[in-house]
């Protein structure tokens, strides 16, 4: 493949304005991440101290292998939600290597409300269930939580991807042979108490794991019967009497070497056989992304220069590249393993839309999973595009996209609107991972279209009630449109409701995908097959 061949002066004043622009973007977004991963209240620290437990990631860095990468899912979710006092919504997820098997783990931090699950938490649990069903990974529990948190009970236990998908999601990964590890380390009650009960192997810490559908209160309220946690539902009943648990242990360094013997007897999976060749470093310095995104996000800019600051050697093979224009595709390698790349470069019109579907449909036929770099504003309106069949085009774009067999992985690297969305592989679509960069805006349609749309209908609905607004009555009905817009859609609140997999640093973005990848071929590729397209 031959190397792309860089446009981009480092030295220029718009280059340069960029980077400091983006690199202080960076920065705000590192500093975030840091303040939800160790910034806990003393209070909450000193009680996880007093009853000799060890901080949630002291336990994860014992329980991964010493110099391993941790791809960490959704660091940044329910950080817009809860007053801001549920951060990670009080879990850590991600994919890691325990005794050199690929992972994902779920692990409650109870420094967070006790280890409390909120709506949130659910939804990111059912999420990383998704992932290890999707990808076929092991999955293995930190279990230390209070349950559900009742205040939102209505909005975590009824519905169908509420907190009974988790469980639902448990028995699928049992039922695909999929192997399940629970370590115990505080209580796990009433739904909690499943999440051991339906794992494969499950370890737990003497004096501070515990087990049970209702604990002590409960049990009183309920019965009358007075009982202590251990005898209730403690490290010895369960490992001598019900059997509910397998192995015991006496702290919490002990339970996770126990973890990890466990992890080194199961079979390691065959890597479905895609197309690969030895990794190359990256050409062009990844961090000169810094200064080619652009401070204004309305800006456009050629994504080949973004793609070759992630693909191996910079080197791409360009498909059909004067046909069009408007989405780059053709054929990279990240970290050594063969991908298709769709990259925007503007609207989306008849001639790029069918250019898509075509390339789509050539990576399904050829194995090659799928990259997809968003930075759209959607496919074109108007009458003449209308006539040529735009909506005709744009279907057969999004119909080769979900029917891909192939495993799918979207970057959103700039803007996604409207349909654009749904093309380029959005969140409805299944993708295994989808990253964002910290300037993603994400709607319907533009906050200044939106805006404007709706205090058009607005003021024409005053006018036919006789009123006529003042230039400053009309900027009152719209500016706080426009402010709610660009709240909800803002990368950290698409994070924070977890549309996304996480945000990530624009430079972490090739390892984030080599991760990506490579748990993603624990799962065999099937045959292309699609429905029908309107021709």
């Amino acid at each position: 493949m031959q190397r792309i061949q860089t446009n981009i002066d480092v030295n220029s004043k718009e280059f340069k304005e960029n980077e400091t622009h983006m690199k202080g973007i960076v920065a705000q977004l590192d500093q975030m991440q840091q303040q939800v991963r160790y910034e806990r209240p003393e209070r909450d620290m000193k009680r996880i101290k007093r009853q000799n437990k060890m901080f949630v990631r002291d336990r994860l860095e014992l329980l991964l292998d010493p110099g391993t990468p941790f791809l960490e899912l959704s660091t940044l979710s329910a950080n817009m939600k809860y007053d801001g006092s549920v951060p990670s919504a009080g879990i850590i997820s991600g994919v890691g290597i325990v005794s050199g098997r690929e992972v994902i783990i779920h692990a409650e931090d109870a420094t967070v409300k006790g280890g409390a699950w909120y709506p949130l938490t659910v939804k990111k649990i059912v999420r990383l269930l998704d992932i290890a069903i999707e990808n076929r990974l092991p999955v293995i529990h930190l279990s230390d939580s209070a349950g559900g948190f009742l205040p939102e009970q209505s909005e975590l236990f009824p519905d169908r991807y509420n907190a009974g998908r988790i469980f639902r999601n448990k028995a699928i990964l049992s039922k695909l042979g999929i192997p399940q590890l629970s370590i115990v380390l505080g209580h796990c009650t009433a739904g909690g108490a499943y999440i051991p009960g339906m794992s494969d192997y499950s370890v737990i810490i003497k004096g501070t794991g515990a087990v049970f559908l209702g604990g002590p209160p409960l049990v009183k309220a309920a019965t009358g019967e007075i009982v202590t946690v251990e005898d209730l539902g403690g490290c010895d009943m369960h490992t001598q009497i019900s059997g509910a648990v397998d192995y015991p242990a006496q702290t919490e360094p002990e339970g996770i070497a126990i973890a990890r013997e466990i992890m080194a007897q199961i079979k390691r999976p065959q890597k479905y056989p895609i197309e690969q060749q030895e990794p190359e470093a990256v050409y062009y310095n990844p961090e000169e992304l810094y200064g080619i995104l652009p401070k204004d996000t309305k800006v456009q800019y050629d994504m080949r220069e973004v793609i070759a600051r992630i693909v191996d050697g910079s080197r791409f093979h360009e498909y059909q590249p004067a046909y069009g224009t408007t989405i780059v595709c053709g054929y990279a390698h990240i970290w050594g393993y063969k991908v298709g790349i769709l990259a925007n470069n503007g609207v989306l019109f008849n001639d790029s839309s069918l250019k898509a579907a075509h390339f789509i449909q050539l990576c399904d036929q050829n194995q090659t999973p799928l990259v997809f770099l968003q930075n759209i504003t959607g496919f074109i309106v108007g009458r003449d595009y209308e006539m040529r069949g735009i909506t005709k085009d744009g279907s057969k774009m999004i119909m080769a996209q979900a029917g891909a067999e192939v495993p799918k992985f979207t970057i959103m690297c700039g803007g996604s609107f409207g349909a654009g969305n749904y093309g380029m592989c959005g969140r409805a679509y299944d993708a295994r991972f989808l990253f964002t960069w910290p300037k993603h805006q994400i709607s319907v349609m533009g906050g200044e279209q939106a805006a404007n749309v709706l205090t058009d209908i607005k003021v024409k609905q005053l006018k036919r009630e006789g009123k006529n607004l003042s230039p400053k009555e009309i900027a009152a009905i719209r500016e706080p449109v426009l402010a709610d817009y660009e709240r909800q859609s803002s990368a950290y609140y698409s994070t924070s409701e977890i549309w996304d997999d996480g945000l990530i640093d624009p430079v972490g973005t090739r390892n984030a995908l080599g991760i990506a990848i490579s748990a993603s071929l624990n799962t065999p590729i099937k045959t292309p097959h699609y429905g029908v397209f309107r021709m």
